[in-house]
Parts: structure tokens; C-alpha cells; sequence
């Protein structure tokens, strides 16, 4: 037996898990007609037979038809979800996983034009302020009814085979009762004592209880600290805690700590990129210190070092490493065979989360097989055939296609006409902040060498440069330049620079500065905040109502931390029309999209960030020259087949170009080409 810490079995009441690491409830929004159908499944299922101990499904289930699935959520109280639960667990079980689910009413946390056009409710008369539903205070009959229907729930998850499950109390509904801040009732529910906030939770256990019986595991994740002047204090929290152990009707503790009604409030819960991990660990250990209780905790513990140390220094005794399982489903399995160094590193970048909130479904922002399981492979197959493949481009799209290429068996070649690897992430990573991104130039550059793949790097390659190297297959991952033309103005911009030229330290900022945003994505506020940072007074001008929304909110919460004590300035629906000289200075032309207005202002310089266009030259030399004329079959590109198409029978290679060779996308979007292309190649 392994002395790993992390290997460890742990009891949980009559249960017991395989080992000490867990990925906590989270909602990737893949259910259908709120049911958590095959694709679902298949995304737990892959985590379990990587060796994850228990996998918690949801973020959360919905218990009450008043509490819409505003994150595409799990209809728990639909009976029609029991033979999809059980389709779930079964696929989990038959890896040894076990599996539990959240359950929630989310309260004032969701919208009223939602679902069955229910009003939301709650204990507060005020709306949540990320998602502006005003909600009547619950009556006594809401209140009866709510009680009942997490019961019906729990008895629900049962009967589909659930281990157990886990009761939502932060942010939703029983955390709004039970916090200072949220309760503005009268009577027995009401806000004057900690009692009487209690008591919806309380109630609720003691009607699951009634349903289930004692055996049934039930926990809850809570927040044991709001983080918030007039909200739940530390203090409070660990009382909070003893009560609960004290109730015997709970079976763990899953510790949070913050609020989660904003922004950067969510942010500070659940830290992106730039923030420190594990900030919240020795809290939860304080908790399990206090209690006794199994404890359960997650917030950014990315990597196995800070997981092996929660476990071995006692604070927990289980650990949930959620975002880096959606990173690499394959953790456990690869520490158990000693390979920690393949492990594809969770960047704290947060794309998953910011999508579920952008009401979009959970994807990584380079594993483009986590949520896409029944049609792309985290292990890659090898080939039957060794082939020849040439990849022009050594960024995130260009090294996963090498990666991809390597793993399946093929002699790869590399040329990048920059001495170093990766393309834009190597910008983004000069952001102190976003220095975490690099990891995904580092790690695939690390499996290509573990594969042999060879580099020219410094090499500009040429049509000669690759036909020469009698390829079988040719892709083109050559990225794109600065787009700085103004919106169909046919011609570039005069007297502007990109936002790259900021970003890189090309060019300096001035005084005063104009970000002219048209593309809404980080290059923009990257721009902003280095021009801020040396003095300038900025100005972000977006055409769009809303300035930066590529960015999205959690990722947006460290920009605004960074310029709001600045001299920066946002302003929204202006549309820059022209730049010209004035003296020393830029004048800029102003209008609209909404009427006629226009005006002109003076700036020191001018920044467009607009996209990139394809660096494509290479691509439509080698198009005559290639089997399929670059073409792609869309649908089997769609459905996860092999590419087939021949339309050139004299060709020598097929031939495609992926990432912003092809169009100006992002870094999810050029790795999910190279993946989809080459796993069959």
C-alpha cells in the first residue's frame, strides 16, 4: 500500500473511499431538459476511472420548481430525473466512485423569467445583485412546501443510487436565511437570533431525515465565514459548525468561506488566476479542528504538493480538486504511477466558470476533451500507420497538434519563426497576473520533448522549407498579426498601435491614452492596465453596450481591482471612426452606432485592440500542392471522424490550418481544432 497521504482510504459513515481527493459540486451545464443525460455521465464517468475517490454531481439541483435552473441546473424535483441518477451512478460505481449530489433551492440566487415564470423567493427583500431578481419574502406556506420538496429530493437521489447528498447553504436560499445580511423575516424564521436563522436549515434536515433514515449520508457545504461586515463571522461560523455536529443529523462538513452575491465576491471565493491558492484552507482546517467532523474543503488548490499537504497536516480529510480535474480528469491515476509530471496543470484561467455564468456550458481552456467525452479522448490512441507531419507554429494550436501527432506515434516537425514557443499565451503570460498561462505552453512543450519531437525554432518557414520534408500531413498554426483596421474601413488605421505593441513593451503609453476596444477580450484591458500603471490617464471606448464581455465576470473582477484607483475611464456605444495628426498630439474621431453624433477629442495615443488576421500566406502556397486542397469535412469534424476528404489526387499531404490562422478565436478554440483534427490522423 502506498504511504501517499492522498492514496489513503478514507471511512466515511459505512462508506469508504478509495482515497483522500474529491472534485466538489459544480455545474457544468451539460444537462438536457434538466436531466443529466449521457453526456453528463460520461464527464463524471471519466473522472472515476481515473481513480477519484468521490465525485460530487451538481452545483446544484434544483429541489423546487421556484428555484429555476438559471445555470442549466438538475431538475431534482422531477421524478423523470431518478433513471438518469441512476445512469449516472451506475457509471461511476462501475469504477469504484462514489457519487453524491448537491441539492439547493437557489432562492434569490436566479430569475424570474426562468423556467415556469415563477417569482423567485427568499428571506431577503433585496435582489441578488449578480442576478437583479427581486423576490418576495417567503411565506409560511413557501417555507412548508420548501421543506417538503428537499425531501422529496433527497428521497429522489436515493432511489437513483446516490451515495448521498450534500445541502447547498451558501449564497442560496438556506445560507439567505441564515445570514444577518439576507434575512429580513418576522416570526419563528425571522433575522433576531442565530436560532431562529437556523431553523429553516435545521427543518429541512429533520424532514430529509423523516424521508431517508439516519444511514443516508447527509452534508452540507456552508459558509463558516461571510467574509462581510454584518454578516457571518468567523466566530459565528465555528459556532454555527458545533451546532451542526451537535445535531446528528449531518455526516460532513464542506467548508466555504466568502459570499458569492457578486463578482468579486464569487472571485474571492473561488480565486482565479494571479490570487493565491488555497486561500482558504486553514480556515477549514479551524473548522475540522473545532468539530471533529469529516471536512471537506475546495478553492483553487490546483496542484498535488498543496493536496497532499491539506491532507497530511490534517486540516481535511478529503480534498476537492475540481477546476484541475477539469483540467486532467486523469490526477489520481497518474500519482499512483508515480507520473505527477504529466499531469496537464489546471491555469487558473476560470473559462469554465465564466461560461456557466455567460449561461454557456463548462469547458477548459486547454482540455478541450472535458465536456466532450463522448466524441474526444483524454488518452490519445496510437496509430496504426507512422506518418510524416509537419506543423508550422508553436503556439497553443501548433503544439497541440504536435502533441497530439507525437502521442499517436508520428514523426513530427516544428518550425516557429520565434525563438521561443507560444505565441500570444507568451504575451499574456507578461502579465504578472496571467504568468500562470505559460503552463500551457510549458506542459505540452514538456510532452513533445518526453516524445521526441523536433524544433526549428528561428525559422520562417517557406512552401520549399516543408514540401521537402515529404510530409504526409501539414498543418498550419501560424497565428495572425494585429488587426488594426477600423470597423469596414478597408484599410488600416493610421496613427495607431495594437495592443500587442503596449503589451510587449514595444511602444510606450503617453499621457493620455485611448484603448479603442472593438474585440472585448484580455489584450484590451491588458493594454489599459500597463498604460495605468505608468501614469497615463486612460480612456476604454467600446462600440458595444458592455466593455469587455469576451473577458466575463470572474476574470473581469481582477482588471477593475487594478484600474478603479486609477485615472481610467469607460465608455461605452462610441465607435472610433478616424485618427489623424494634431501637433503632437492624435485627434480622434468619434460617432456612434445610434445616431449621427459625432466628436472629436485629443489623445496622446491611440491603442485598437480588433482582433488578429490570419497569418495565412504559407497555407494558400501549400494549398495546390496538398491531397485536399485544405479543405475540412465539417461534419466529421462535428461528430469526432477521421478527415477523408481527396480532392487532388496529385497531392502529396493533407493539408490544414487551425487557431487564428484560420480566424480570430481563442486558446480553447485552437486546441480543440489541432485535438479534433489529429487524434485521428
Amino acid at each position: 500500500m502506498s504511504d501517499d497521504p492522498l492514496l489513503q482510504p478514507y471511512r466515511l459513515k459505512h462508506l469508504t473511499l478509495r482515497n483522500r481527493i474529491m472534485t466538489t459540486s459544480h455545474e457544468p451545464a451539460y444537462p438536457e431538459d434538466g436531466m443529466p443525460k449521457e453526456r453528463y455521465a460520461a464527464y463524471h464517468a471519466e473522472r472515476a476511472k481515473a481513480g477519484v475517490a468521490l465525485t460530487m454531481t451538481a452545483g446544484s439541483a434544483a429541489v423546487s420548481k421556484d428555484s429555476p435552473p438559471v445555470f442549466n441546473n438538475v431538475l431534482a424535483y422531477r421524478d423523470e430525473v431518478v433513471p438518469w441518477i441512476r445512469n449516472l451512478t451506475d457509471a461511476c460505481h462501475d469504477h469504484g466512485c462514489a457519487v453524491m449530489i448537491q441539492l439547493t433551492h437557489l432562492g434569490r440566487r436566479t430569475g424570474w423569467a426562468k423556467g415556469d415564470w415563477l417569482p423567485s423567493v427568499s428571506s431577503s427583500k433585496h435582489r441578488e445583485p449578480a442576478h437583479k431578481s427581486f423576490p418576495k419574502l417567503a411565506e409560511d406556506w413557501d417555507i412548508a412546501r420548501i421543506i417538503t420538496d428537499f425531501a422529496d429530493a433527497t428521497e429522489r437521489m436515493k432511489a437513483g443510487g446516490m451515495d448521498g447528498v450534500e445541502l447547498q447553504v451558501y449564497g442560496h436560499l438556506l445560507d439567505q436565511f441564515w445570514s444577518p445580511l439576507t434575512n429580513d423575516l418576522d416570526g419563528p424564521y425571522g433575522g433576531q437570533n442565530l436560532d431562529s436563522r437556523m431553523k429553516l436549515l435545521l427543518d429541512v434536515l429533520r424532514g430529509i431525515r423523516k424521508r431517508v433514515g439516519d444511514e443516508f449520508i447527509v452534508g452540507l457545504r456552508y459558509t463558516a465565514d461571510e467574509a462581510e461586515a454584518g454578516g457571518i463571522t468567523p466566530e459565528e461560523g465555528l459556532e454555527i459548525s458545533k451546532r451542526l455536529a451537535a445535531t446528528g443529523m449531518v455526516d460532513f462538513l464542506n467548508v466555504i468561506r466568502g459570499r458569492i452575491h457578486t463578482d468579486p465576491a464569487m472571485t474571492d471565493v473561488i480565486p482565479v488566476q494571479g490570487m493565491p491558492n488555497a486561500p482558504h484552507l486553514d480556515f477549514a482546517g479551524a473548522v475540522k479542528a473545532a468539530t471533529g467532523m469529516p471536512t471537506f474543503h475546495a478553492a483553487k488548490i490546483p496542484d498535488v504538493a498543496t493536496a497532499r499537504h491539506a491532507i497530511q497536516a490534517g486540516l481535511l480529510d478529503m480534498v476537492g480538486m475540481t477546476r484541475a480535474h477539469m483540467a486532467d480528469p486523469h490526477i489520481v491515476k497518474k500519482i499512483m504511477e508515480g507520473r505527477e509530471d504529466d499531469i496537464r496543470p489546471c491555469v487558473g484561467a476560470t473559462f469554465c466558470l465564466d461560461r456557466i455564468y455567460a449561461a454557456g456550458e463548462a469547458l477548459c481552456i486547454h482540455n478541450p476533451a472535458t465536456g466532450r467525452e463522448l466524441t474526444m479522448p483524454h488518452t490519445i490512441a496510437p496509430a496504426t500507420e507512422r506518418k510524416k507531419v509537419v506543423v508550422v507554429g508553436a503556439g497553443p494550436a501548433g503544439l497541440e497538434a504536435a502533441r497530439v501527432a507525437a502521442e499517436r506515434g508520428h514523426d513530427v516537425m516544428v518550425f516557429e519563426a520565434q525563438p521561443d514557443p507560444g505565441g500570444q499565451v507568451r504575451l499574456t503570460a507578461l502579465n504578472p497576473r496571467r504568468r500562470e498561462m505559460i503552463s500551457i505552453i510549458a506542459w505540452r512543450m514538456s510532452q513533445c520533448a518526453a516524445r521526441d519531437v523536433e524544433f526549428r525554432f528561428n525559422t520562417w518557414a517557406e512552401a520549399d522549407d516543408v514540401t521537402a520534408l515529404a510530409p504526409d500531413v501539414v498543418i498550419v498554426a501560424t497565428g495572425g498579426l494585429p488587426n488594426l483596421e477600423l470597423f469596414e474601413r478597408g484599410k488600416e488605421a493610421a496613427n495607431v498601435v495594437s495592443a500587442w505593441d503596449l503589451i510587449s513593451g514595444d511602444v510606450k503609453p503617453g499621457h493620455e491614452v485611448l484603448i479603442y476596444d472593438e474585440a472585448g477580450d484580455h489584450p484590451g484591458l491588458m493594454a489599459a492596465e500597463i498604460a495605468a500603471n505608468a501614469g497615463a490617464k486612460v480612456e476604454v471606448m467600446t462600440p458595444d453596450r458592455t466593455f469587455a464581455p469576451d473577458i466575463m465576470a470572474m476574470n473581469l473582477v481582477p482588471y477593475m481591482r487594478a484600474l478603479q484607483d486609477k485615472d481610467v475611464t469607460f465608455t461605452v456605444t462610441r465607435r472610433l471612426k478616424d485618427v489623424a495628426k494634431d501637433g503632437n498630439r492624435l485627434k480622434a474621431t468619434i460617432g456612434t452606432d445610434y445616431s449621427d453624433f459625432t466628436e472629436e477629442k485629443t489623445y496622446d495615443r491611440v491603442v485598437v485592440n480588433y482582433g488578429t488576421m490570419p497569418m495565412d500566406e504559407l497555407y494558400f502556397e501549400l494549398k495546390p500542392l496538398s491531397s485536399n486542397l485544405g479543405e475540412v469535412d465539417y461534419d466529421a469534424l462535428i461528430a469526432g471522424r477521421p478527415q477523408d476528404v481527396v480532392t487532388n489526387s496529385e497531392g502529396g499531404f493533407k493539408l490544414f490550418r487551425i487557431g487564428d490562422a484560420v480566424s480570430a478565436r481563442n486558446t480553447h478554440a485552437a486546441i480543440y481544432d489541432a485535438l479534433r483534427l489529429m487524434k485521428d490522423v
